[in-house]
């Protein structure tokens, strides 16, 4: 027997059909998305609307920032990201390349703290951004740690479109770059989220050596090599992941 609360859950999808794509919507568009009757849709819009979570202009709904407070509750429950801050400033300024901290949600990878690199990258990333965990170099570092039919139902999970020419297509391919993350320590992926960004990462273990989340370093492919990612940035990637680790451990119970 579920309890499980109906009307809470209905809530959250309603706040959770704005996205980038869609960040004005009618009731409509809203009641389409979440695949509510209008008279739910409108009632749960204009609950929020009355909370403060969504504002409204005309006929078009759009969430107000008073949402960041829900993402904000869960940063400071987790406390890892205020942890691993300063030492993501630290690695971004050894590498001069962004760096990021990361957890996994379902089959999707969920940005938590990041230190934007001085240069202009092609993917724009800000906390909350999600990416299918698969192609990412975050998503592989924790996937590595999941037993195999997890792993299967992230892949069956996932959203797969938009490939680039080098994403993983077939499960045995990732399964495989699994195996390489195991024996190394970190994942590398190569322009599979987008072409022309390289990105390395590695997980972050509590005082259990349980992985709770991963931090990577990303860069262009045009100014960075495989070998030098490797070479280069895996030594200060591994060291700064050990590093936020031991500061877990040592947090005060």
């Amino acid at each position: 027997m579920t309890e499980s609360v109906r009307s809470f859950e209905r809530g959250l999808r309603v706040i959770r059909s704005f996205t980038t794509q869609t960040p004005e919507q009618t009731l409509a568009d809203v009641a389409r998305a979440t695949d509510l009757n209008r008279a739910t849709a409108r009632r749960f819009l204009l609950t929020l609307e009355d909370l403060g979570y969504v504002r409204r202009v005309g006929d078009r709904f759009t969430l107000t920032p008073r949402v960041l407070d829900l993402g904000y509750a869960y940063v400071s429950s987790f406390g890892v990201p205020q942890l691993a801050l300063p030492y993501l400033e630290l690695l971004s300024e050894q590498v001069h390349e962004a760096s990021s901290l990361g957890v996994l949600d379902g089959a999707e990878i969920v940005y938590v703290a990041r230190v934007p690199a001085k240069r202009v990258m092609t993917v724009s990333i800000g906390l909350g951004t999600r990416f299918p965990a698969f192609r990412t170099s975050l998503g592989r570092a924790l996937l590595a740690e999941l037993a195999d039919d997890d792993v299967v139902a992230v892949w069956e999970a996932s959203d797969r479109s938009d490939p680039t020419p080098r994403t993983v297509r077939e499960l045995d391919a990732l399964r495989q770059r699994l195996h390489e993350v195991r024996q190394h320590g970190y994942a590398l992926v190569d322009q599979e989220l987008e072409m022309g960004v390289r990105s390395l990462a590695a997980p972050v273990r509590d005082a259990t050596g349980r992985a709770v989340a991963a931090i990577n370093v990303s860069t262009h492919a045009s100014r960075t090599t495989k070998q030098q990612l490797q070479q280069s940035f895996a030594p200060a990637l591994l060291r700064t992941a050990a590093d936020i680790g031991h500061a877990l451990a040592s947090r005060p119970v």
